[in-house]
């Protein structure tokens, strides 16, 4: 259904039209290229060390800080004039409103990484979850019961999930979320992605103001849809299980 091509650092996903306009996506997969942030993967994915949660939260908001180095690469920037106690200069700083949404539980320390960095970003939050319709978890919708949010309207909107499996999550955050506005431009940023995910929320979100960025793209999802190799349940991992 996608052609993939690498080009520079990105994948780029072009879906097959019939008219001359493609459909065009930016996918940034860090686990492809050398960095740092991949011994912070490997940590969080480790059985024999991932069950340390005060570690494990503390690698996800690792991530978030260096997702959130990496997607402000991407962002406009105005000069500023300064004085420092000698002389004044100039400093490029981000010309851009930022609104960093979260859906909850698994996905605040990764959020608290983003907002390090991030500091003066307005934030919302959504509650997601899966409702399974039967004891063995395979069959199951995506509610959404909370949302809290500041106007996205014109504004760069970062949505943060560790884990996108099936991308349904992420679909519904974002229409819950247009109801405060139209983003000027989307980052996606995960932690661990399924392939399948990744090629939904290319079909899903506009592909002129889109981008993708995941620590790790994995292969495939079982029969409960979870991410395989994946980590787990993110979500039980950072504050225990839940029942």
């Amino acid at each position: 259904m996608f052609n993939k091509k690498k080009k520079n650092n990105t994948f780029v996903f072009r879906k097959q039209k019939s008219i001359v306009r493609q459909r065009m996506i930016k996918i940034y997969n860090f686990s492809d290229h050398k960095s740092l942030l991949n011994s912070f993967v490997r940590e969080i994915r480790d059985i024999t060390i991932q069950g340390d949660r005060l570690r494990f939260r503390r690698n996800i908001e690792r991530i978030g800080e260096i997702m959130a180095y990496e997607i402000s690469k991407e962002l406009k920037y105005r000069n500023l004039e300064i004085t420092t106690p000698l002389a004044v200069t100039e400093v490029n700083v981000p010309d851009e409103d930022i609104v960093i949404a979260t859906i909850l539980r698994a996905g605040l320390p990764y959020h608290h990484g983003m907002l390090n960095y991030f500091d003066g970003a307005e934030n919302a939050f959504v509650s997601a979850y899966r409702k399974y319709k039967e004891t063995g978890h395979q069959s199951f919708d995506i509610h959404i019961e909370y949302i809290a949010s500041p106007s996205i309207d014109g504004k760069t909107l970062i949505l943060t999930d560790p884990m996108l499996a099936t991308g349904s999550s992420m679909e519904l955050t974002y229409r819950a979320l247009l109801t405060k506005g139209t983003p000027s431009h989307i980052h996606i940023a995960t932690i661990i992605a399924s392939r399948q995910a990744v090629e939904y929320c290319v079909k899903i979100f506009p592909p002129e103001k889109t981008t993708i960025w995941a620590a790790a793209i994995d292969p495939e999802l079982n029969e409960s849809a979870y991410i395989v190799p994946g980590i787990g349940d993110a979500g039980d991992l950072a504050y225990g299980e839940k029942i």
